[in-house]
């Protein structure tokens, strides 16, 4: 009888622990399943965001040169405009991020910084200049510079860099929505996302 009863509770004790291990597999499948759907979604999500605009310059150029002492100056001046189209663009391949299975949490570490493009379209009017100064290479120069510098404060300064981050976050709430759906976690550089709101936190 001890045998027998010895027997059940041996059988009982292998089936239990057959039965844990393929529930322990079965969970593991599902993570690993879980992780490959989010790491395939990311890719799907992970793509170039461009938002366009279109901004105009006038620009009034003037040079100087003094001759001979200050006995003379030579003179020499433009009017510019400048009509640019611009982008600004994320990339969202570059998103530096890693799925932790053990935690069900995926880490956004850092995002890809605007990537802002200029093609500006310069119009050269009303340009005199002395003999003893003339337009040169330099001064076109000197102009492009000048005004794609201020074109870039103007851009960066702008609605259009505003409804690019919207977009960008707009983007980023398939993150949100994917991880929470399956009761995972996601964070940024260590702070847990908690709402489709706390993602305004997330600033390339």
């Amino acid at each position: 009888m001890r045998k027998f009863i010895a027997g059940v509770i041996i059988t009982l004790a292998i089936v239990f622990v057959i039965r844990s291990c393929n529930e322990d597999k079965e969970d593991k499948s599902i993570l690993q399943e879980n992780s490959m759907l989010i790491q395939q979604e990311i890719s799907n999500v992970s793509k170039l965001i461009v938002t366009e605009g279109h901004f105009a310059e006038v620009y009034n150029y003037k040079d100087s040169k003094a001759l001979f002492g200050q006995l003379l100056r030579a003179e020499k001046k433009a009017l510019v405009i400048v009509n640019a189209d611009v982008t600004v663009a994320y990339d969202l391949r570059l998103i530096d991020f890693e799925i932790d299975e053990a935690t069900k949490t995926v880490k956004i570490n850092s995002m890809p910084e605007a990537e802002i493009k200029l093609n500006p379209d310069f119009e050269y009017y009303d340009v005199t200049a002395d003999y003893l100064n003339q337009f040169d290479a330099a001064d076109y120069n000197k102009i492009k510079k000048t005004v794609n510098a201020s074109l870039m404060k103007k851009v960066k300064a702008s609605s259009l860099r505003t409804n690019a981050e919207n977009r960008l976050i707009s983007e980023l709430q398939k993150f949100y929505i994917l991880t929470n759906s399956m009761g995972w976690r996601l964070t940024y550089q260590e702070r847990t996302i908690e709402s489709l709101e706390g993602l305004q936190v997330i600033k390339p």
